[in-house]
């Protein structure tokens, strides 16, 4: 009866997932995935947290209590049914500038900071808006991110022992050219065999994580044979057992002022990628998430890991995708999985000291090979010049300046060459009345054809230009069919443009559509639309005689695709 009080109590796009999961009901089978893929994920979350906290520049159990904390309250008010919250490697750029030029002190207000400014862009219901970054923009800055973080595992990998390892991207590798005669050959073959057992172990298992073997095998040498190389305890001491008591920061004027744009940027940063990973997530599960709801849910776990001693904390890509390929399909899931963390921390603490840097730092090149999307860079150097800009740009700004300042000038840079494209894509003609006759090749009106269509199909027109403004309300309006035909005609006589945002929001609905045993046909592609679909890997999940040029072909085609050709 509680419930619905609750709920309404709530506007419906700020009420967390949980409410509606119970108030729905959960069957026991259910219940009982949602506890395993917890414990599994908790599992992989373990030394991610920690290698995470150590590349960020802080104390590794900083890691834990962030994943704790966050990771519960993510799950427990956030608008994702099946996000798993906690430290990520996105982090790792921001986090480990502020503590350099503040301390961890600093860090700390900063997380408090940046937790309201996200519960206030979820107020304001910015989490849609936020859907609307374009894509080459998000592929240039994961990617610069991922290139920095494996950057930074140089020094743990190869073993160089350099005490301190310079910020900056171009000095960083100065330092290592210079320090490279301390180079530690154990440590470095830790650190191969970690990469090669995370890659592979999914040959012998699919259950286990290969991480998680790598670890447990790395440490056990180590420890047995007494290895000379860096570990958790030789770098950091004993690993504490226990939460902290929650502290309220002195946050004073004048430390706000100092903090207040890396509190922006963490803010910024964190709720780009909870959305993105709350939408890979509908993406795999059918589901809708709920953007100003988790928002909201990750500000408020971002002021609790600042009150607890954590880091910054966002929705986790890899973690979440662990999730729902171990078939947690309600927020029971993350809650278990913050659980398992406190578990760990309590009674296993003396044991993860063990774990070899060298191990994880092998665990983060993976980390940073799978977000580094270069499949996706490739993809994109291959299409549209001006997407091809905005993705070096951002990518290049990231990895020698700064990930906010490639962000905003991605950002900017997106929005000019937008404007440039939607003038370019205007034209106004003057049409004959011969101009409206019909011919056998010629695309009719879209009001004279439906009755020709056959039994199961179903036929959309596309109007205006698919780019990324766009593709949202286009994902939705096909997503939202409430019976599925056996071929969808997609009519495109009337695009004069498609970016590389629409083009991968056209893929993603043809695979959708595909894995329902749908067929999807293109008509009315124009010889410049094709080019650009097909530079951006549309034959990838379409054949090419399923790309037509007229209604007359398309519908033709459609009845061979009924009759089984």
């Amino acid at each position: 009866m509680c419930y619905p009080i609750l709920i309404a109590m709530f506007p419906i796009e700020f009420t967390p997932k949980i409410f509606t999961v119970f108030k729905e009901g959960i069957t026991f089978k259910q219940f009982s995935k949602d506890l395993i893929a917890g414990v599994i994920v908790g599992i992989v979350a373990l030394p991610l947290a920690i290698a995470f906290a150590i590349a960020s520049g802080v104390s590794p159990e900083k890691g834990l209590i962030t994943a704790i904390i966050a990771g519960f309250l993510i799950s427990l008010l956030g608008g994702s049914r099946v996000q798993i919250g906690g430290p990520t490697g996105a982090f790792i750029v921001i986090v480990y500038a502020i503590v350099q030029e503040h301390g961890v002190g600093g860090l700390t207000i900063a997380t408090f900071m940046a937790g309201f400014i996200i519960i206030g862009m979820g107020l304001l219901r910015l989490g849609n808006l936020l859907k609307f970054i374009p894509y080459p923009l998000v592929v240039g800055f994961t990617s610069g991110i991922a290139l920095i973080i494996f950057s930074s595992q140089i020094n743990d990998f190869l073993g160089l022992s350099i005490e301190k390892v310079p910020a900056n991207f171009i000095d960083k590798w100065q330092v290592y050219a210079q320090n490279i005669e301390h180079f530690n050959w154990i440590a470095a073959m830790l650190a191969v065999s970690t990469i090669l057992i995370s890659f592979n172990f999914k040959y012998v298992s699919t259950k286990i994580p290969g991480s998680i073997v790598a670890i447990v095998l790395c440490t056990f040498v180590v420890f047995w044979f007494d290895l000379p190389v860096a570990t958790i305890e030789t770098r950091f001491g004993e690993l504490p057992n226990s939460l902290s008591l929650p502290k309220i920061p002195n946050v004073s004027w004048a430390t706000i002022q100092s903090l207040i744009q890396p509190a922006f940027a963490i803010a910024i940063l964190g709720s780009i990628e909870s959305l993105l990973s709350a939408m890979v997530a509908d993406g795999m599960t059918g589901g809708k998430h709920r953007s100003n709801a988790e928002l909201t849910a990750q500000g408020i776990a971002n002021i609790f890991s600042g009150l607890f001693g954590g880091i910054p904390a966002t929705g986790a890509i890899a973690r979440t995708a662990t999730n729902v390929k171990n078939g947690g399909r309600t927020p029971i899931a993350g809650i278990t999985h913050a659980f398992v963390l406190l578990l760990i921390l309590l009674y296993l603490a003396p044991f993860a000291k063990l774990i070899p840097l060298s191990c994880l730092a092998g665990i983060l090149v993976v980390v940073s090979y799978h977000m580094s999307e270069w499949r996706q860079f490739k993809d994109l150097l291959k299409g549209n010049k001006m997407d091809v800009l905005v993705l070096l740009t951002t990518f290049f700004l990231t990895v020698i300046f700064d990930l906010i300042i490639a962000i905003e000038i991605g950002m900017v840079l997106s929005s000019f060459l937008f404007m440039k494209r939607m003038s370019d894509a205007i034209s106004i003609e003057k049409t004959s009345p011969a101009g409206l006759a019909k011919t056998d090749d010629a695309e009719q009106l879209f009001e004279d054809e439906l009755p020709k269509l056959p039994a199961g199909v179903v036929l959309y027109e596309i109007n205006g230009t698919l780019f990324f403004g766009a593709t949202k309300k286009f994902q939705e309006t096909l997503n939202d069919l409430n019976t599925l035909p056996k071929v969808l005609i997609l009519r495109m006589r009337n695009v004069p443009f498609v970016d590389a945002t629409g083009i991968r929001s056209l893929k993603d609905i043809i695979h959708r559509f595909q894995c329902e045993k749908v067929h999807v046909v293109l008509s009315g592609v124009g010889d410049n639309i094709r080019k650009e679909l097909i530079e951006g890997g549309i034959n990838d999940v379409l054949i090419a005689e399923n790309i037509l040029d007229n209604i007359t072909n398309s519908i033709e085609r459609a009845k061979i695709l009924l009759i089984g050709g």
